[in-house]
């Protein structure tokens, strides 16, 4: 840049001045995907209601709605779909009726990394109490936010019915670094006061140190309490993977919480994230243009200081960057991300 003559140089600052409104009209964009998103969450609100009350068994589905036409690898002979049912009969007679789905939320937390490598073994006992989780988006009009909304049955723990965290959101670029701008940017949350009930605290422990006297040399137990690693002081001031951790509820537990507990979301986000593939001497590749059912890897990079993925499209040694509304409709779409790979419009 340095080296350009100075008429270049005033013409590449009249192409930074369009890069800036680009970067408005961006933000802009994802304004209205906001608007969207908080449109088909009441629309997807009624199915998670249902949800939440199969769950907690206050709904008992009925046999047409329990009946399930499994994928071609999960399809078992007659012989060994009667020999699984007598199986799950034996273990019904062992154990009491279960009521709705036993602990479903805290296996949703257990088996997806991020989320259980907060919980400890003494907020296992609340997570059992965990009901639902919600997202709440803010008023048209109103900043762009978020809240989460953890509903719990009535416990020894603590008093509240809902646990809430709310994430600010800022969607412009900053005057001082347009150019740094990349989507929608979580600016802060606020948590809320857990009302614990007396001797339940488990984000607090009791420590006891001996303190000895200086002058007389005389010893003294001293029982002082200190903080204690818990899941439950992300109802506190967070740290900055708090950001990462509240998006990652909102926008892939939430929606699709039964695939955690059964781990098929697990599998499916091990497959999107492929690791890079070298051909060894004699290995062939892959023939794109002449295979019809090549399908390019998808690897999806999130970012922890911003809302939306960025969605980065491998074919063979080729990645593509998609473009903002590209990577909108293919987050949740990833067949749609692989025609766009074969018919090559990226």
């Amino acid at each position: 840049h340095a080296d350009l003559a100075f008429v270049v140089k005033r013409r590449v600052n009249a192409l930074k001045n369009l890069q800036v409104k680009c970067a408005h009209i961006e933000a802009k964009f994802y304004e209205e995907v906001h608007e969207l998103e908080r449109k088909y969450a009441a629309l997807y609100q009624p199915l998670f209601d249902k949800r939440s009350e199969i769950v907690r068994a206050a709904y008992e589905p009925t046999d047409e709605e329990c009946e399930w036409k499994p994928d071609e690898e999960e399809e078992l002979t007659e012989e060994m779909k009667e020999k699984a049912k007598v199986e799950e009969e034996k273990k019904d007679e062992e154990k009491e009726d279960p009521k709705g789905i036993p602990e479903f939320w805290l296996t949703v937390f257990k088996n997806v990394d991020l989320l259980s490598e907060m919980l400890q073994e003494h907020d296992e006992p609340i997570l059992k109490h965990l009901q639902d989780i919600k997202v709440k988006f803010s008023d048209a009009g109103q900043p762009m936010s978020f809240t989460l909304e953890f509903h719990f049955e009535p416990n020894d723990f603590f008093t509240n019915t809902v646990l809430t965290k709310t994430y600010k959101m800022r969607s412009e670029p900053d005057e001082s670094d347009p150019f740094s701008f990349d989507g929608p940017e979580i600016m802060g949350c606020t948590g809320c006061t857990i009302e614990w009930n007396k001797g339940k605290n488990i984000t607090l422990k009791t420590i006891k140190k001996k303190q000895k006297h200086k002058g007389r040399g005389t010893v003294r137990t001293v029982t002082k309490t200190v903080p204690n690693d818990s899941f439950f002081n992300f109802f506190s001031p967070p740290e900055a993977a708090d950001f990462e951790i509240g998006h990652f509820i909102r926008e892939r537990i939430v929606p699709r919480a039964v695939l955690y507990f059964t781990g098929e979301a697990i599998e499916d986000d091990d497959d999107d994230v492929s690791e890079r593939h070298t051909f060894s001497e004699g290995e062939e590749e892959a023939d794109e243009e002449n295979d019809p059912d090549y399908e390019p890897k998808v690897r999806v990079q999130t970012s922890t200081d911003a809302p939306y993925s960025r969605l980065i499209l491998r074919s063979q040694h080729t990645e593509y960057i998609l473009s903002p509304p590209l990577m909108h409709l293919c987050l949740t779409r990833p067949q749609t991300l692989i025609l766009l790979a074969k018919k090559q419009v990226l």
